[in-house]
């Protein structure tokens, strides 16, 4: 298995859980995805059009999602490089297209990180984003995405509103590590 994606709206958790499941054992760590556009994050690598331009041209680009006026981008070099160090990279997404696509490049865990659209919102607010109202017009299209696309790819569904981000990542470590355990009868 490549590793864990994290899926939901904005404010659902993604990066509180991340720092929760690191925190549990550290070999699984954030993937910091490419952004060209704004310099706004702690979670990103930040590039140029130009150097994504060049990486899809190489045919490196596993993922690239359009939102917010932003591009965001998964490097397949960089999920290499954490397997070789025996690191299990954590990936947030934001639509469903693209987490088929990143698991056209092999296994990956699933999960849906959900919170109701006013929790959403309140999470918004209180983190002091500028942009809560593209937040929630984001969270309309997670929505949707999930009605046009889930056809059971999630493994495991976690109400982060419900959880604390210590049992949601102990949930999804367990989750990782028995799909990654060999088979019963299997000698290596």
């Amino acid at each position: 298995m490549k590793g864990i994606v994290l899926y939901g709206p904005p404010a659902s958790g993604k990066s509180t859980t991340t720092a929760a499941l690191t925190a549990l054992d550290p070999r699984f760590v954030l993937l910091r995805k490419l952004k060209s556009g704004n310099r706004r994050g702690t979670e990103y690598d930040f590039v140029t059009p130009d150097h994504l331009a060049r990486l899809r041209a190489a045919g490196r680009l596993l993922a690239e999602t359009h939102r917010y006026g932003n591009v965001y981008a998964i490097d397949r070099h960089q999920i290499q490089q954490m397997a070789q160090t025996g690191q299990v990279p954590v990936v947030h997404m934001g639509n469903i297209p693209d987490i088929l696509r990143l698991a056209e490049a092999g296994p990956w865990l699933p999960v849906l990180l959900w919170v109701p659209r006013d929790v959403c919102e309140r999470r918004s607010l209180q983190r002091g984003d500028g942009d809560t109202t593209s937040r929630l017009s984001a969270w309309d299209e997670t929505l949707l995405d999930l009605q046009t696309h889930d056809t059971g790819l999630f493994s495991l569904r976690i109400r982060t509103d419900q959880t604390t981000p210590h049992d949601s990542a102990r949930q999804i470590a367990h989750a990782y590590l028995r799909q990654e355990a060999p088979p019963l009868g299997h000698h290596a």
